[in-house]
Order: C-alpha cells, then structure tokens, then sequence
C-alpha cells in the first residue's frame, strides 16, 4: 500500500470514528500516532543522559546514581579525586584540580557557550567505561590522549535551556540508549540501516589488535576501524565521497548494499529525505571547517553514491529542510542533521549554540502548516565518553551503549511527560516500520519497542 493510500486508510477511520455514538461498545479507536503524516527526526552528538538531563525533575537522573558515581583506574584502585581535565593539550585551568569523585555541574566552570575537550567515544573503549555493568571506568577510559580525566563525570543541567524547556511540554524518554557501543558514524550507520557494515578485505593496519581477553594490545590504534572479524566499528569514510582531502584511497570503505530504511520508505511510495548542514558546500569541494563528513549514512551506500537519483532525490541540504516547510514540499520523513557548528559535539560545537539552533528549527515546524500532523523526535547519536549511572541493557555484540537524551516535540505527544519505557535508536526505524508498514531491517529493529507509549489516545473502547 503506497504513502498516499496508507493516509486515505487513516482519515477514513477518523470518519468511521466521529460516526459511531460515543457509548457504542466495541467502537473503532484511532490512536493519535496514527493522525502522524509527518516525522521529523534531529540527530544531534555525543551525550549522555545523565551528562544533560541528570537533574530534569521526574527523570531517572541522578540522584538514583548510587555506587555507580564510584570511579576506579584500569588496575582496579579507586580514586579519591577527580583528575583535571585537558583543554588544547595542557590542564584545563578552568575546572579545579581536586574536584570530588562525584558527578559535577560543569557550568560552574565552563559556561554552556565555552568549548571544553571531547572525551573519548568509541568501540572497545565503551565497554571498557561500561566494565560488565558497574559504569565505574569512565574516568580511567576518558581522554583521547591517553590519559585520566574528570570531565567524563560532568554535566550541564539542561532544564532551563531550549532544549530543557521543550522536554518540560512534551515527552522526554529516559531510557533511551544508543544502539551500538561506540561513536557517531557507527551509530549514524545503525541510524539508517540497523546492522554494522563488514569489511572483510580492510587494510591490515586498520584492524584492532586485542589479546586473549578482547583488550586493545597496549601501543597499539585505539581508534582501529575494524574488528578482527572483519566489521567496521569505528570512524571511516565512504568510497562514494564526500570524504576529506588527502584519506588515502585504500582507506575508503566500498559502497554498501545492504537495505537502508530509505530503500524500504522508497519502495513503499513514501517520501523523505536527510537533510546536512553544508551538504551542498561538500559535494561542491569547498566543504565547511566543521563539516562532518562520517556524518552522512546514506552516502555510504550504493544507492546514494554519486549519480545516482537516489543521491539527487533524498541527500540534501538543511536549507532544503526550510524551504521545503514554506513550499509545502516536506517529505513523510526528515532527518536533519545540523552542520558541526551546531550539532552539539563537545570539542567544537557549544551545547548554548546547537540548542539555540535546534530550538529554531522546532520553532520553524510550529510555525509551519505542517505542525498539527508531525512528530519530531530529537536524539543524540551516542553518550560522548561521559558517565551515566544505568547501565545498558545486553542484547548483542554491538550494543547497545549509554542511555542518551530523546525528546518526541508533537501536538499528538503526551504533555510533561517522562516515558520510562525502554527504547534505543533502533527505534526510530520500529516506529517508521510500524506506521507506514514496512519490513524490519533486521532483528534488532525488529524486536524494538515503537515508541508509542509517547503518545495521546484520546478516546478508549467502550
């Protein structure tokens, strides 16, 4: 049944249900997820939850932190302060030397304007910060460059900020985690296509060394791109281009074939799109300072490679994204993906600037004729090396990772509300599968709840 069709379906069952008397028994109820013609998805960087909504009232924050907030080196010995965090490579003066090892308000030191270093956020490292469950080695696995730090303990309190203020209207999910361990293309890729890619024929020195007990080889890459099995774990750019100047041609990963979330809304006849701060820029050779190239999913593919329609009819620009609100030109489904500028990355975006964007474009879909339809949903791709205090749920291999933060902003979502369901990236695509009836991607999607908890049902069964 094609996009068109599905929405025809839909309004004919609201008819159906202003029809019945409202004491019929056995009447036909229409959820108010089911009235979504638009989903609007903004994928922001690299925190957790507790590193921004730790103290939002009513969330599991915190305050329910209990031994978790206990920190110990690699060799086990627990430390009793915090040690001082790194900025451009020499101690960050601005945050003390002795802080307690406990989690601690980073706006006391560095304002939410102000860049601090990115804590470390990658495969193996993850699991090491997670150690079994027990969240105790985030300090210990904490600094690109090798050494301890305190900054993966601290938060900024985000409850008076932009983002903050939309969670207090409308739904904010607080067991929501990232779906593979690990950084953002992993999980950009998990994003889109729910599965890691495999390489099999990488470049030798691309692969991780791990001893018997799957530990990094000390001296060795601790950003390795492939497994030892042959899947791609971490940062990698694609073959199809855009990547950066001078990544060396053997490095680039072949076109993927697997089936993408795209492929499945194409095949159906519904429209959408993912819209990039600075796409056009990119693909013109003069791409922005901050443009991330591993940030583009669907590039990785085939069927969005360069000349193909699908790049020409679904890979587009952020601009695209506003004009297409003005024109009446929106697609079924968007994913905004803001330029680095504004996409939240602790090391060279500020929270205070992406919220403020982030904040605009929510303000543009309010104000659009799209609004009383849509759904977005705002989410982080993975938790940016900091501390929280849940531990992941154990499902597979690849994940999945820390709870992050996820806000669903819709006239349609329930108001003030805390969902405690548990949910992860994956289901984005279970709620996209489950509303315009498509097959899951793979199991992981398939088994994921839809996020429909987070909904209004404005009239029950007789």
């Amino acid at each position: 049944m094609h996009g068109v069709e599905l929405r025809t379906v839909r309004w004919l069952l609201l008819l159906v249900l202003l029809l019945v008397p409202a004491g019929c028994k056995g009447r036909v109820v229409l959820r108010s997820a089911d009235r979504i013609e638009h989903l609007i998805v903004i994928y922001l960087e690299n925190w957790s939850f507790d590193g921004q909504f730790g103290r939002f009232p009513g969330a599991n924050g915190i305050a329910n932190a209990g031994d978790t907030v206990r920190q110990v080196r690699k060799d086990g010995s627990p430390y009793t302060t915090l040690p001082q965090p790194l900025f451009e490579g020499r101690p960050d003066a601005r945050i003390p030397a002795d802080l307690p090892v406990r989690p601690f308000d980073l706006a006391r030191y560095v304002p939410p304007d102000q860049l601090t270093n990115s804590p470390v956020h990658l495969f193996y490292q993850e699991q090491y910060q997670i150690n079994g469950g027990r969240m105790d080695k985030f300090v210990a696995w904490n600094d690109a460059d090798g050494h301890d730090s305190g900054l993966a303990m601290s938060y900024y309190d985000v409850t008076d900020m932009p983002l903050g203020r939309l969670a207090r209207q409308y739904t904010l999910c607080d067991h929501w985690f990232h779906s593979a361990f690990g950084g953002s293309w992993l999980n950009h890729m998990w994003l889109v296509s729910a599965r890691t890619p495999a390489w099999p024929e990488a470049p030798r020195r691309m692969v991780a060394q791990l001893d018997a007990h799957g530990i990094l080889v000390p001296g060795t890459r601790q950003d390795a791109e492939v497994t030892p099995d042959g899947y791609v774990v971490n940062t990698i750019f694609s073959a199809n281009g855009p990547y950066p100047a001078g990544t060396p041609l053997d490095a680039l990963l072949p076109p993927q074939t697997a089936p993408t979330i795209g492929d499945r809304l194409g095949a159906r006849g519904v429209s959408w799109a993912w819209y990039a701060g600075g796409w056009d820029d990119a693909l013109a050779g003069r791409p922005a300072k901050l443009f991330q190239f591993h940030h583009q999913p669907f590039a990785y593919f085939a069927n969005y490679g360069p000349g193909t329609p699908g790049r020409a009819a679904h890979l587009k620009d952020e601009a695209e994204f506003l004009r297409a609100l003005s024109t009446g030109s929106l697609p079924a489904v968007a994913f905004i993906k803001p330029l680095g500028d504004y996409d939240q990355h602790p090391g060279y975006a500020t929270v205070a600037a992406s919220q403020r964007h982030v904040a605009e474009l929510v303000k543009a879909v309010q104000d659009s004729r799209y609004w009383a339809t849509s759904v977005i949903i705002i989410t982080y791709d993975e938790h940016g090396g900091r501390w929280d205090h849940v531990a992941p749920p154990v499902i597979d291999r690849w994940g999945p990772g820390l709870r992050v933060p996820a806000l669903i902003i819709s006239p349609l979502a329930k108001k003030g509300f805390v969902d405690h369901t548990q949910y992860e990236t994956v289901s984005i695509l279970r709620f996209i599968e489950t509303h315009w009836d498509l097959a899951p991607l793979g199991d992981r999607d398939g088994r994921a709840n839809d996020l429909t908890n987070a909904f209004v049902t404005p009239l029950k069964g007789g």
